[in-house]
C-alpha cells in the first residue's frame, strides 16, 4: 500500500519529539500556529507511542540512503509488536502532517522542516516488519533539510530520549534561497 505521507524519518523524529519533558508538560495555549496543546487531543496518545518506540530503540534497525532528492528510509523490527508500533506511529505522523498540527518546534531544525512541508513529497509503503518511506522535494534548500532531518532521526534511534532533548543545527542556505 502506498500513500502520500509526510515520512517515517519526519515522522518518528516528530514523535520522538513529542517526548521531551518540556514540550510534554506545556500548558494548553496559543502554538505559533494558531493552536494549543488544548485543541490537540492526540498529542497524548502520540506521545505514549512515541516513548513505546524509544523504549524498544535496540530493536529498531534503520537504513536512510540519500539520493539527489532526498532520502529513502527503511526503519524495521524483527519485534512484531514494534514493527506495528512504527506502522501505527506513520499513521499518527501523516495525520498531525495533513492537520497542521507540528512537533517540537523548538529544535530549529525540525521548526524549519514544518514551516517547508508543502515541498516535501512524502511516500510510504508498509513492510511486514515495519515501513519504507522516501522523501523528496524539488527544492534544493529542503532536500538538504530532509537529508539533515533523516539524519537527526538516526540519531534518536541511536541515541534515545538524550538526543530528544537537543536542539538541531540547521543546514546552509544556499545564497540565492529566499525560502
Amino acid at each position: 500500500m502506498r500513500a502520500q505521507y509526510f515520512g517515517l524519518g519526519l515522522s518518528f523524529a516528530a514523535a520522538l519529539l513529542l517526548s521531551s519533558t518540556a514540550v510534554a508538560q506545556q500548558a494548553a495555549g496559543r502554538g505559533p500556529l494558531g493552536k494549543g496543546r488544548g485543541s490537540d487531543p492526540a498529542f497524548a496518545a502520540d506521545r505514549d507511542l512515541f516513548h513505546e518506540l524509544l523504549q524498544h530503540r535496540a530493536d529498531i534497525r534503520r537504513e536512510v540512503t540519500e539520493t539527489d532528492q532526498g532520502v529513502e528510509s527503511l526503519t524495521e523490527s524483527d519485534k512484531p509488536e514494534v514493527a506495528v508500533a512504527i506502522q501505527k506511529h506513520v499513521a499518527s505522523m501523516e495525520k498531525r502532517v495533513k492537520e497542521k498540527q507540528p512537533i517540537h518546534l523548538r529544535d530549529p531544525l525540525f521548526a524549519e522542516v514544518f514551516r517547508h512541508t508543502d515541498k516535501i513529497k512524502f511516500v510510504y509503503e508498509k513492510t511486514e516488519k515495519g515501513m519504507r518511506v522516501t522523501e523528496t522535494s524539488d527544492d534544493p534548500y529542503v532536500v538538504s533539510l530532509i537529508h539533515a532531518h533523516a539524519e537527526v532521526v538516526s540519531l534518536f534511534v541511536k541515541n534515545g530520549f538524550k538526543e530528544v532533548q537537543r536542539n538541531h543545527d540547521l543546514p546552509p542556505k544556499p545564497k540565492d534561497d529566499d525560502s
